[in-house]
């Protein structure tokens, strides 16, 4: 077996769930596991979300909920979205709580629910994110079609923020107009025991919005945002992903490894091989853009593109050896190379980095942080 795997802190994904826990009480937090847990694994950071104070789990997905489920998880699990009418019919036989924000999904949900009966749902209204989720008006009328049916208990009402972590203005906006539907659907005897509206910035940034619950996900995974967000709530990055050096060869200055020839070594140096590539989300931009990795806690570049399924690292002089570790995300020792920096390097953001490591890398699992 190749040397190339993903390692997952699981205290790291407790202690983080907790620490968010602390910052937003006395609302509840929801863990947001979707993604196969953001790249970690769904099933272990549910488990460890409920070990650190989560009350709820969230998915994408009917499958991710019964893949939940059938790992044994008895928490209520919300659907973050409608999913396509052929899949209601799961939705209620494996105890999931839906997403509603359309007439039509409510009329095939109810055409499901039979004995189950009321199924508790939530109703997702649009204040300014404009992905999913009903007009205030139409999210009115919604609510009382089902509080109507005693198909349904209108569990819940929330809402989604668009830019929590940079935008302040806008984001009080969405709060205000959350507040005001709320504030009708109260003036029409509707009065939903659960809201919700923050994910991690919104919950750690603007305490007025962390209502009933707070759905947390990026930062249960020990990533922030934004840098400023809560700075004094304390968060470790779970993951790390690792490999070995498989070869080891010198080349003269000016010698230009891997496919296209991009870069010349800049001198004579040892040319370590890393089989891991583009096949398991090491990006090849990262060999043009000043991506590093981590050996024997000392950093050094990318020798050459990324290819499918190895990596060159330019190690001048240094005594590395066949078989050192390679941290091409995580820390090694006092160094790490972040998940933050890959963003900064690709121009993207850390949740997409992490997600992208696929499923050719095994996931271990260790308590206790990795070094």
């Amino acid at each position: 077996m190749r040397p190339s795997h993903v390692e997952v802190d699981l205290e790291a994904i407790r202690n983080n769930v907790a620490s968010i826990a602390a910052a937003v009480a006395p609302a509840s937090v929801c863990a947001v596991v979707k993604a196969d847990g953001y790249g970690h694994g769904d099933v272990p950071a549910a488990e460890m979300a409920m070990e650190g104070g989560a009350e709820w789990l969230a998915v994408a997905l009917v499958e991710e909920g019964i893949r939940l489920r059938e790992s044994g998880m008895s928490a209520p699990i919300l659907l973050l979205s409608e999913p396509t009418p052929e899949e209601a019919p799961l939705v209620v036989e494996w105890n999931l709580v839906p997403t509603v924000y359309r007439h039509s999904f409510l009329e095939v949900l109810d055409g499901c629910v039979g004995s189950q009966a009321p199924l508790p749902v939530h109703l997702k209204v649009d204040t300014g994110m404009h992905r999913v989720g009903a007009a205030p008006a139409d999210g009115l009328e919604l609510a009382l079609a089902i509080e109507e049916n005693s198909a349904f208990e209108l569990q819940g009402a929330w809402t989604h923020f668009a830019v929590a972590e940079e935008d302040t203005q806008y984001t009080q906006t969405q709060i205000r107009r959350f507040d005001d539907f709320v504030a009708d659907l109260a003036e029409h005897g509707v009065e939903p025991p659960i809201l919700h509206a923050a994910n991690t910035a919104g919950g750690l940034l603007f305490p007025e919005a962390r209502y009933s619950m707070v759905r947390a996900g990026l930062g249960i995974y020990g990533l922030r945002p934004a840098p400023h967000v809560a700075p004094d709530v304390g968060l470790r990055p779970a993951m790390r992903v690792v490999s070995a050096v498989s070869y080891i060869r010198r080349y003269p200055a000016a010698t230009r490894p891997s496919y296209g020839r991009r870069r010349a070594l800049p001198a004579a140096a040892n040319v370590a091989t890393v089989p891991i590539g583009y096949a398991d989300g090491v990006s090849r931009r990262l060999s043009s853009v000043g991506g590093v990795v981590l050996i024997r806690g000392r950093e050094y570049p990318y020798a050459g593109t990324v290819t499918m399924d190895q990596i060159l690292v330019d190690v001048g002089d240094d005594p590395v050896e066949v078989g050192d570790e390679v941290v091409v995300m995580g820390v090694q020792g006092a160094a790490a190379v972040s998940a933050d920096r890959w963003a900064e390097w690709m121009d993207t953001i850390n949740y997409e980095v992490v997600c992208n490591f696929g499923p050719r890398l095994p996931r271990f699992y260790r308590r206790g942080c990795v070094v």
